[in-house]
């Protein structure tokens, strides 16, 4: 009789432990899911304002795309695509300088 409680107690506990594992994993799931999301969004905001940027201003610095190529890389690798390889393509045909010489009305010179 006591090694039949034993052993209910023994698979009611393994059930409960299961149980909470699947929850815990499905909340940082879920997590996961939205930081993977919310890092798209600001990579996808970042590559845009960027390439905006040097399309407006017909130029790119070698410094420039390299930095650029790293947003897109990281936006692209997370599934990004789209908008942002467009603009990144066009960034990528734009004419290279040594250094800008051109700013657009709406940025402010930071240099």
């Amino acid at each position: 009789m006591l090694e039949a409680i034993s052993e209910n107690i023994i698979g009611i506990m393994c059930t409960l432990v299961m149980t909470s594992a699947v929850g815990v994993i499905t909340h940082l799931f879920k997590q996961f899911r939205g930081l993977s999301q919310a890092v798209m969004a600001i990579n996808h905001d970042r590559l845009y304002q960027a390439c905006t940027f040097f399309i407006l201003t017909s130029e790119i610095t070698i410094d420039e795309l390299k930095n650029l190529e790293y947003l897109y890389e990281g936006y692209h690798a997370l599934g990004g695509n789209g908008t942002g390889t467009e603009l990144y393509e066009k960034c990528k045909d734009l004419p290279i300088v040594e250094k800008r010489t051109k700013w657009h009305e709406s940025y402010q010179r930071s240099c």
